[in-house]
């Protein structure tokens, strides 16, 4: 059986597989990138066009931190790279009186240095035409948050990592069988990959790897996204002229219409459970019907707009939405890495730097990514 090893298997080319592959090479490791489907692909919770970076996270000083240093090196990728991966289109949180998520996000960031601006409702509805504000008292921009190019990113990623020596292969791993110190994995095409560390980041694949583990600790959901197309010549829905956005109190969020791709509109709730190899890819009309209302509501001019695209993909869930990056227990060479919650794709570059420092044994641990933290009842406190 052929046979290849390295000094690190890391099993799942998404955000944070790519980017502790990079951050690895970077510190010296020999890596071998192994994925299933390909980087980007439209199975994986990092797949499709875009996604929000934003850097406000209530009074979650851990998220507000990672999200800052994490857009300054998602930056310098796309410079690295020449690609197009960060569009700064400014994130618009719109908040009422009530709202105090929102209000100590606004507090949090600003301490922490990011450049906000706070507007109250007549300034709102001055240079945001485009919205509804009637329920809204308030809210703050963060002028140089913006939007990732998802699928882009990730493979303008993987690209930069195998010209620093980081070597891709594509190939579907089966399940580790053994127990104490794992020395081996196979592929289904029948080779075996080895090394002396394996990081397992697999997103929704991790409770089918690891059944008995992460069966019960980690909750892949199904996530409908819309995009719906502005009226001929109408370029209120472009960036600069349309943020991105969101209403946290309505758990709503969208983004300009990027690319021509449509304005995007989502809701920031998990689903019900998905299988990301076999779930249907196709939305259901009565959640057109339901996000068409969200649309008319806050964007009237778009309530009679064509849906001109859909999307469905996942979230992998952990308990509280904190993320899930350990060593397993069995194990003793074997780390596990994943639940993004749906909020993680922005964090990649500080996941992989942390995973690095960590196998290394140079890092302090963050007692709330342990395994040991991640229950079986969902009690969501991470937004």
């Amino acid at each position: 059986m052929p046979r290849t090893t390295a000094d690190t298997l890391v099993i799942g080319a998404g955000v944070f597989g790519a980017w502790t592959a990079l951050a690895l090479r970077r510190a010296g490791h020999s890596v071998l990138l192994v994925d299933a489907y390909g980087p980007g692909n439209s199975r994986a919770s990092s797949g499709g066009e875009t996604r929000i970076i934003r850097t406000a996270y209530g009074a979650d000083e851990l998220y507000t931190r990672w999200a800052i240093a994490s857009l300054a090196r998602w930056k310098q990728l796309a410079e690295e790279t020449r690609s197009t991966i960060f569009l700064r289109t400014g994130v618009l949180w719109l908040a009422d009186d009530a709202d105090a998520y929102s209000r100590t996000s606004f507090d949090v960031v600003k301490r922490n240095g990011v450049a906000v601006e706070e507007m109250k409702r007549a300034e709102l509805a001055r240079r945001y035409p485009q919205f509804a504000l009637d329920d809204v008292t308030w809210g703050f921009l963060e002028g140089e948050s913006g939007v990732l190019m998802a699928r882009r990113g990730v493979r303008a990623l993987v690209e930069r990592a195998a010209a620093l020596g980081v070597e891709f292969r594509q190939a579907a791993v089966e399940p580790p069988g053994a127990v104490g110190r794992l020395d081996a994995v196979r592929t289904r095409d029948g080779h075996q990959l080895s090394a002396g560390t394996y990081l397992f980041a697999c997103g929704p694949w991790l409770p089918r790897l690891f059944p008995e583990l992460l069966g019960a600790r980690i909750f892949p959901t199904r996530q409908e996204v819309f995009f719906f197309g502005a009226p001929a010549g109408d370029t209120r829905f472009r960036p600069p002229a349309m943020p991105t956005w969101l209403r946290h109190a309505e758990d709503v969020y969208g983004m300009p219409d990027v690319e021509n791709r449509g304005v995007k509109i989502s809701l920031d709730r998990h689903g019900e459970a998905f299988d990301p190899d076999t779930g249907s890819r196709v939305v259901s009309q009565n959640s057109a019907d339901a996000m068409r209302a969200v649309v008319a509501r806050r964007l009237p001019a778009l309530a009679n707009a064509p849906i001109v695209e859909t999307r469905v993909c996942q979230y992998e869930n952990t308990s509280s939405g904190d993320f899930l990056i350990d060593r397993h227990p069995e194990w003793t060479n074997v780390w596990l890495v994943g639940g993004g919650s749906g909020h993680g794709f922005k964090h990649g570059p500080m996941v992989g730097e942390y995973v690095a420092s960590t196998v290394a044994g140079s890092g302090a641990p963050e007692p709330r990514f342990a395994l040991a933290a991640k229950k079986t009842v969902r009690a969501r406190a991470v937004y």
